[in-house]
């Protein structure tokens, strides 16, 4: 470090211990900036959090309106695949529907399905011999009788896929795509109407989920877009989202540590575009894990290897690159790592109350911070048996395998089943989940629509009640002409006149959260966007 900036580092450390003195709580104490509790890397965090301005930031377009954002957010990865009786897969599900989640994410894999031969959908493993399809048809109607929806994971080839079997693992892409294009394709036949949003693959960029191979964008994007194209023709309502981009830092280079390699996410999400993956997702993914540092750490280093949960800006920065601002962000699998002393601190370590903490900490963050995030999935719900106690991975679990809720699983029922559901900054339809309504409204087509609809109703008394928070907010209503009353969490009204400009609902000077319903008067009410700044 040059001499001249001595006296600045010296005159920041003295400010931050100062700070430290004003707030000697360890769970306050810059934890909102830095993800971190103790004080000495709160110090070095904050240092490393105030030089993220000498270098250019994620541009992230968030005054955009994106595409399936409106969606709840809350979901669950599981593994009901595993679990032997049906009583389970029912039980799993009553505690993720009491939980306040929406979604499940649940892989499908091809080699569960396609058994044993091209076309082969009989499972005979096991007698009495029975359809492969009974396992999963089981999944789906339960998961509609607990009002859940399913994010299908299209993945894990069968052995007689590939030249070599196993011999690569169970995740090697097959050597003819075509077969993988046919199962995706049963799979979306078979689901049609029940199953909407399916996701191709899992983790491209890293070696053990492309077959312990060197990872390969475009032999990715060609998957991806094959898949695209079979589920849309089968299912034209199918919502395709991509393989989850693992979050790492390195850069392709063969690691002989592991016998393989792994290529920084969003490069790999470069060369997908290169290659001309836009067309073929609408949905992008990413997983977002918090490694070695709480779901509050902002900062900005994306060829550090300390990964943190701050890693979508940089993709979405690429998205936006690329023209993509208008398609969300799902996180598919988000937690931290409660891994008992003993074992591998590999995804990091903190304690299970630590991480009952976070993960509403996580959900808390994407939301006010994030408007191009949409349905985030915690990672994972529960494992069929405790066989593997001895792996890291084990301790990402929500609930022991007899059902035994975990720390995390009630701090999450807690706050998600007394969530106010709140617009903060961002571009949000009038389709949101924050939206309340009361009266007919009807959903109408127009191009010249954001996002190509807008909701009206011209029943008097008809309302929309929502809740936001910021400085100000503007609604952008559809072309029609109507008077509409506001009237906010105090009690005091206004009328306003609509005829299809953007019009200011409420300024404040300072940032506040209020309650707003708007009530048809006269005329037409329609919404098409919300814009909170």
């Amino acid at each position: 470090m040059p001499r001249r900036l001595w006296p600045i580092l010296a005159l920041l450390l003295a400010v931050l211990a100062s700070m430290a003195w004003l707030f000697p709580d360890p769970r306050t104490r810059l934890f909102s900036i830095t993800g971190e509790e103790r004080l000495i890397p709160q110090l070095r965090g904050l240092v490393q959090w105030a030089f993220r301005w000498t270098r250019p930031l994620p541009r992230t377009a968030d005054d955009v309106a994106v595409t399936y954002t409106d969606l709840p957010p809350f979901g669950v990865n599981t593994f009901l695949e595993q679990e032997v009786e049906p009583e389970k897969r029912a039980r799993s599900l009553q505690m993720i529907a009491d939980a306040g989640f929406h979604w499940i994410r649940q892989s499908f894999p091809w080699y569960d399905i396609e058994i044993h031969g091209k076309g082969d959908f009989e499972d005979r493993r096991h007698e009495p011999y029975r359809s492969a399809w009974d396992k999963y048809d089981n999944i789906v109607a339960l998961t509609e009788q607990y009002g859940l929806a399913i994010i299908a994971r299209l993945e894990a080839p069968p052995a007689w896929s590939r030249h070599d079997g196993n011999a690569r693992g169970a995740f090697g892409p097959p050597d003819n795509i075509a077969d993988y294009g046919d199962y995706v394709s049963a799979v979306a036949e078979r689901y049609r109407g029940r199953i909407r949003f399916y996701q191709i693959w899992n983790e491209p960029n890293i070696y053990p989920e492309w077959g312990n191979q060197p990872v390969d964008p475009v032999a990715y994007t060609e998957l991806l877009c094959l898949a695209y194209a079979r589920i849309k023709a089968v299912d034209p309502q199918a919502v395709i989202i991509s393989g989850a981009m693992a979050p790492t830092a390195e850069l392709g280079t063969w690691n002989p540590a592991y016998a393989g390699n792994n290529l920084m996410d969003v490069i790999f999400l470069q060369r997908m575009y290169d290659a001309g993956a836009g067309a073929c997702f609408d949905v992008m993914a990413v997983n977002d894990y918090m490694l070695w540092s709480g779901p509050t750490d902002h900062r900005m280093r994306p060829t550090q290897n300390q990964i943190n949960f701050s890693r979508p800006l940089w993709v979405r920065d690429v998205m936006v690159a690329n023209g993509d601002a208008h398609k969300p962000i799902w996180i598919s699998e988000m937690n931290s790592n409660a891994a008992p002393e003993g074992i591998e601190a590999r995804y990091g370590r903190v304690t299970l109350e630590q991480q009952a903490r976070y993960a509403p900490l996580a959900y808390e963050r994407i939301q006010r911070e994030w408007p191009w995030a949409g349905v985030t999935t915690v990672w994972f719900f529960k494992r069929a048996s405790d066989a593997e106690r001895d792996q890291p991975f084990y301790y990402f679990r929500m609930v022991e395998p007899d059902f035994t809720p975990l720390p995390i699983y009630d701090s999450l029922s807690a706050y998600l089943n007394t969530l106010q559901p709140t617009l903060y900054a961002g571009n949000h339809q009038e389709t949101s989940w924050q939206l309340h309504y009361a009266g007919a409204w009807d959903d109408v087509a127009d191009p010249a629509a954001v996002l190509g609809q807008y909701r009206a109703t011209t029943m008097p008394g008809a309302t929309v009640t929502f809740t936001w928070e910021g400085r100000s907010l503007t609604l952008t209503p559809g072309p029609d002409v109507g008077t509409v009353r506001v009237t906010d969490s105090a009690g005091h009204s206004r009328d306003l006149s609509l005829s299809g400009a953007p019009v200011a609902l409420s300024r404040h000077l300072r940032a506040q959260r209020e309650t707003l319903t708007l009530t048809v008067l006269d005329g037409t009410l329609s919404l098409d966007a919300l814009l909170v700044r």
